[in-house]
């Protein structure tokens, strides 16, 4: 895997580049749609794909380890030609460790040195993560970019807390990349492991878990533990702090954000990659993204409106059908509407990545930060 940057904002922190995997090119900044079992809820990966008939062209996607570990297990997927065969999918997959999924489990999980040790939230079996065996299960899914086993702890946690998970999260990303390092020796580089750098809401902390994993030298940076319940200030405060220490010519990844407004700032601040459940989720929940604003579909005042969800959209949705024909198969409880409704956040979401994309390579990005800024102001 290889990064390629094309062009830095003079003004911010905000970066364009292409990120080459064994699945094609993905370029940056990028917004990665969730598929967390495989499957990214209610669309198609044919739509997810096809920029013609969808409106949609997703270059990456982001599935987890610790939901295909248990359902339906990465040796069945392994045996029937690794996740981009189980799936259909041929472009880019990175997969979570799975580490904020066994910590969100609270009190079915234990912690070690040696790794996590969870209960199945599916049948109650118990199960043990480490370093190492979170890095087999990824190998044995295929993908292209692969997380290690970490400490994510909720807001708020004591300086204490958030030192003792650090330093952990950093002899496991160690041990991670050995294992790694080790099993993938023969290969021919197809996949790469970005380390995640950890220390809640304490800049000390983030700043000094940076450090500590630049040391490795692996081909990108994750960085972990927000939108874990805290103001989305610090969330910034702790991005800043941090992607000045990752080096300039490796991808950098924010993991779990954000709100379409949140997505430039987080770019200004230097992230090349995010993901989030946000556009999907709030989309089967009937709330959707446009240029006008949120339209909340379930509202009376849509009823007989013959207009399109959003007339500055192409995506599918948009070009076929009405917000009335929307409004009536969500308040039917039509399992179209997810798949309608979804197609559109996500077409809002990668347009959003594709304009700032185009905004770096033009030298105008702060005009469109600007803008962003002032449409959110106006719209409380």
């Amino acid at each position: 895997m290889r990064f390629e940057l094309l062009a830095t904002c003079p003004h911010t922190g905000a970066r364009a580049g292409r990120l080459h995997t064994a699945h094609g090119i993905v370029e940056t900044p990028v917004f990665m749609p969730v598929g967390t079992q495989a499957t990214v809820k209610g669309v198609m990966q044919r739509d997810l794909a096809d920029a013609s008939e969808s409106g949609l062209d997703a270059q990456i996607i982001l599935a987890n380890t610790y939901h295909l570990f248990l359902r339906p297990g990465h040796e069945v997927i392994r045996m029937l030609g690794g996740l981009h065969k189980f799936m259909s999918w041929p472009r880019a997959i990175l997969t979570d460790s799975g580490g904020f999924q066994v910590f969100s489990l609270s009190d079915l999980r234990k912690i070690s040195e040696d790794g996590v040790t969870f209960r199945s939230h599916l049948d109650g079996d118990q199960h043990l993560f480490t370093p190492e065996s979170t890095v087999d299960v990824q190998l044995a899914l295929g993908s292209d970019i692969m997380m290690p086993l970490d400490e994510c702890l909720e807001y708020p946690a004591s300086h204490e807390a958030a030192d003792q998970a650090m330093r952990r999260t950093v002899r496991w990303a160690r041990a991670a990349y050995r294992h790694f390092e080790a099993r993938t020796a023969d290969r021919d580089g197809c996949s790469a492991l970005f380390p995640i750098v950890q220390g809640s809401m304490f800049e000390d902390l983030r700043r000094a878990c940076a450090t500590e994993l630049v040391e490795l030298k692996a081909p990108g940076y994750a960085i972990g533990g927000l939108s874990v319940g805290e103001p989305r200030s610090l969330s910034m405060e702790m991005t800043a702090a941090v992607t000045p220490l990752l080096p300039p010519d490796r991808p950098r990844y924010v993991m779990g954000v954000g709100m379409p407004e949140e997505l430039p700032e987080y770019v200004a601040r230097g992230v090349d990659m995010m993901d989030c459940v946000l556009p999907s989720r709030n989309a089967r929940n009937g709330c959707l993204f446009t240029s006008q604003g949120r339209v909340i579909i379930k509202q009376a005042r849509y009823r007989d409106d013959p207009a399109p969800l959003d007339p500055l959209c192409q995506c599918l949705t948009c070009r076929t059908y009405s917000r009335a024909y929307l409004r009536h198969l969500f308040q039917a409880g039509e399992m179209l509407f997810s798949t309608l409704a979804t197609i559109h956040n996500l077409k809002y979401y990668l347009d959003m990545m594709r304009q700032m994309r185009q905004s770096i390579l033009l030298g105008t990005f702060r005009a469109f930060l600007d803008n962003v800024r002032n449409s959110a102001v106006e719209s409380r």
